[in-house]
């Protein structure tokens, strides 16, 4: 039995080699091979694409096909995705469902682009893809005949590169649904057109996913902080003492100070000077009171887009906290 693969092209079988096949079980139910090659028949199915573990079927149903007097369909067995490990993926690479990974921040055009290329190329060296482009491209003569690896980091950075292509306003929304939830969000901070520009300029490029936007967003549309503990217990509570006086330094610097950028840069390494410090022992607990974190955009960014008012509430609040550890 021969036939032509649209993958692997002309597939000759044995017909010593195949078995003398069962059709019909003892209580007359059809088995699979009989079952599939009915079923496509009476759809009048044309092409029949599949993963090229059913490569071995395909022969046993070509036999049917002819048997029955039903035109046969064409095949194209496609290679099987992989785990990691180069192993068949399964569950126990933890694989999930499609809105699994829209909740952990994954966007359509992503994993669409993502998808297309697991077993499939374009013909060139093109990774980043948008549905129009893929669709223009698309044709079963590239499909590949190696297996594909599902690789989630290609899959975060593909997303990574869509969202680039988000605008503000795009970005905006999906920050007001990812962040609606927490009671201490302020919606309005998005509505001022430059300062989101700002503030999408500063986390954009610290995030692959939209969840990771949206962390990185929080400490500056929402009003409660979420604090690393770690990073409380190193530089706030560590030496209580010595983080009171320089966030307290800092909130009375900052009070007169130029509300620029260069000058609340000037105004931290001066009172560095003055305390005979490093500006690192002034920046790490300014950081957590900032932000609650140990990473964030550059510190002189976050007290430029919090502002005066929030930033010295926020070294006030953090004071307070030292204290009551």
């Amino acid at each position: 039995t021969v036939f032509d693969d649209l993958v692997h092209g002309e597939m000759p079988f044995g017909n010593d080699d195949i078995d003398d096949l069962v059709i019909l079980r003892s209580d007359g139910t059809p088995t699979y091979n009989l079952a599939v090659v009915s079923d496509d028949a009476d759809m009048r199915i044309t092409h029949v694409l599949r993963g090229d573990d059913h490569l071995s079927n395909a022969p046993k149903q070509i036999l049917l096909y002819r048997a029955l007097g039903y035109p046969e369909p064409v095949f194209a067995h496609v290679p099987l995705i992989l785990g990691s490990d180069g192993r068949k993926l399964s569950k126990r690479h933890g694989a999930m469902a499609v809105g699994d990974y829209a909740e952990e921040g994954i966007v359509p055009e992503a994993m669409m682009n993502f998808l297309a290329l697991l077993g499939w190329s374009p013909g060139d060296d093109r990774e980043l893809m948008t549905r129009e482009e893929l669709l223009g491209a698309f044709g079963m003569e590239r499909l590949l005949k190696s297996a594909s690896v599902f690789d989630i980091d290609k899959l975060e950075w593909l997303n990574g590169r869509h969202l680039d292509a988000y605008s503000d306003e795009e970005l905006a929304k999906c920050l007001r649904e990812l962040l609606q939830e927490d009671d201490s969000f302020c919606s309005g901070f998005l509505d001022d057109v430059n300062w989101l520009s700002e503030l999408l300029g500063l986390i954009k490029p610290r995030a692959r996913r939209l969840d990771q936007l949206a962390e990185q967003a929080r400490p500056f549309v929402c009003q409660n902080l979420h604090f690393d503990m770690k990073a409380v217990e190193k530089h706030l509570n560590k030496d209580p003492g010595a983080a009171t006086k320089r966030l307290q330094g800092l909130y009375e610097t900052f009070r007169g100070a130029d509300w620029t950028r260069e000058g609340l840069e000037v105004s931290l390494r001066d009172l560095a000077s003055q305390m005979e410090v490093g500006a690192g022992k002034l920046i790490h607990p300014l950081r957590i009171a900032l932000t609650g974190n140990m990473a964030s955009p550059g510190i002189f960014d976050v007290l430029y887009l919090l502002g005066r008012e929030r930033s010295l509430s926020r070294i006030e609040d953090a004071v307070e906290r030292i204290n009551l550890s």
